[in-house]
This record gives C-alpha cells, sequence and structure tokens, in this order.
C-alpha cells in the first residue's frame, strides 16, 4: 500500500520531502482533492518511510499544494492524523509531527505482539507471494546494509513487519499496521545509532523468513515474540533513561 517511490527523499528537510510528495502526485497523476483519507495515507506513509520525523513543523499552504489538495480538505487529513497519535497540534507552532514516549511504546508493542506472531502463525494468506514479500524485505535490508545505509535498513525492517501482517490476510489488520508503523518509525528515530539498534534484528527478520519458507510458522511465530519483546524492552529502556 506504499504511496512513495521506495527511493525517497535523500534527505529529511522539509523541502525535499514535499518536493518529493509533488513529483510523486504528478507523476501517478493522483487526483486527491475530494479526499482527505488519501491526503493523510500521504503524509503517514512520509513518517513510515522516515522522512517526516519527531518535531517537524507542517505549514498548511505548502503542503496542501504538495498533496494538490484544498486547505480545508488538508485539516481533515491532519485531523484524522492527530487522532491517530501521528501529528500533535501545539499552541504557536500549529501541526507538529510527534514526539512519543515510553508509554507509546509499551502500547504499540503489546498491540505489535498480539497481531505479528497470531499473522505468522494463524494467517489466512499465506500464499507464495505474500511469503516471498517477507523474504524480499530481507533481502532490501542486507542491501541497505551493504550500502551502509541505515535509513534504508530501517525501511526495509518496516517493509518486513508490513508483509508479515498481510500474511493475515485482513484489509482492517493491514490498515491498522500502516498506523503502527508510522508510530514505530518515530520510536527508532529516538534510538540515535540506527546500526546498533537495527542489525541484530535484521538477522532475526532473515531467520523468521527462513522458517517461514520451511513451512515451520509455529517456530517462526516464537522467535518474532521473542524478539518483538526484546525490542519491547529496549526501546522503553532507552525512552525512560532519556526522559
Amino acid at each position: 500500500m506504499s504511496t512513495t517511490d521506495p527511493a525517497g527523499p535523500t534527505g529529511h528537510d522539509l523541502d525535499a520531502v514535499l518536493d518529493h510528495v509533488l513529483a510523486e502526485r504528478r507523476r501517478t497523476r493522483t487526483v486527491m482533492s475530494t479526499s482527505a483519507d488519501r491526503a493523510a495515507r500521504v503524509v503517514r506513509e512520509q513518517v513510515v518511510e522516515g522522512h517526516l520525523r519527531s518535531g517537524t513543523r507542517l505549514p498548511e499552504e505548502r503542503l496542501a499544494g504538495a498533496l494538490g489538495v484544498s486547505r480545508n480538505t488538508l485539516r481533515e487529513a491532519l485531523s484524522q492524523l492527530v487522532a491517530e497519535r501521528i501529528l500533535v497540534r501545539e499552541p504557536h507552532r500549529g501541526v507538529v509531527v510527534a514526539t512519543p514516549d515510553a508509554d507509546d511504546v509499551a502500547d504499540v508493542y503489546r498491540v505489535r505482539r498480539l497481531v505479528e506472531p497470531a499473522a505468522l502463525a494463524h494467517g489466512a494468506a499465506h500464499t507464495p507471494d505474500r511469503v516471498a514479500a517477507v523474504a524480499a524485505a530481507v533481502a532490501e535490508g542486507r542491501a541497505g546494509l551493504d550500502r551502509g545505509d541505515w535509513d534504508a535498513v530501517a525501511s526495509a525492517n518496516q517493509h518486513f513487519h508490513r508483509a508479515v501482517v498481510a500474511l493475515a490476510g485482513s484489509p482492517r489488520l493491514d490498515a491498522q499496521m500502516d498506523l503502527l508503523l508510522a508510530e514505530m518509525r518515530l520510536f527508532f528515530h529516538s534510538m540515535g545509532d540506527p546500526e546498533r539498534f537495527h542489525r541484530p534484528y535484521l538477522e532475526e527478520n532473515a531467520a523468521i523468513a527462513e522458517l517461514l519458507s520451511t513451512g515451520d510458522r509455529g517456530a517462526a511465530a516464537s522467535r518474532l515474540d521473542a524478539y518483538l519483546a526484546a525490542a519491547q524492552e529496549q526501546l522503553v529502556e532507552a525512552f525512560r533513561t532519556r526522559g
């Protein structure tokens, strides 16, 4: 369901993000003037892919122009994202990308540990294409590792977990996962050293994909649950120490 070019903006400044959104809309000839939902999806995906980070202010006029929507439609989209905890409204600054805390981390990981292992163990859509998408995300992460591009490794991790949830075959869970992915990316930004955080989980992703490819769903689910528990503990401790 990605709405962005996998390459995306090379930096994280707002001008690059908006230029990319505008170019992508023109390339795909997307008409968004009647849909706040689609406008919200584009902004959310920019967070998921790491192009919009915590604390970034979103100026309405420029963002509406990049998305090709009216100011009223944009405000509806931004309100939706505020309700999703991806954006917040701040006095004298307007709408900015949210900065999560330790309680947010704990809650998101509670949901993930219920959903992701179940999708591996009991998902109704373990088709060859969907299983291959899990392996493809591992290959994408290793390619980022080979280039020393840790932002690309982080994005590949997002794609891995999106592919895992897709094994459930539920559009409702896919939509919920998109919200979780946006919050997850904001958590990961807060860790400071992306290599230290992501390197061990890249190999865990590879091990899970291998178990999945052999049909050992139970072992894949158990391994993922253990890894999510470890990541939760690591992130919560880091957030509490920082706070």
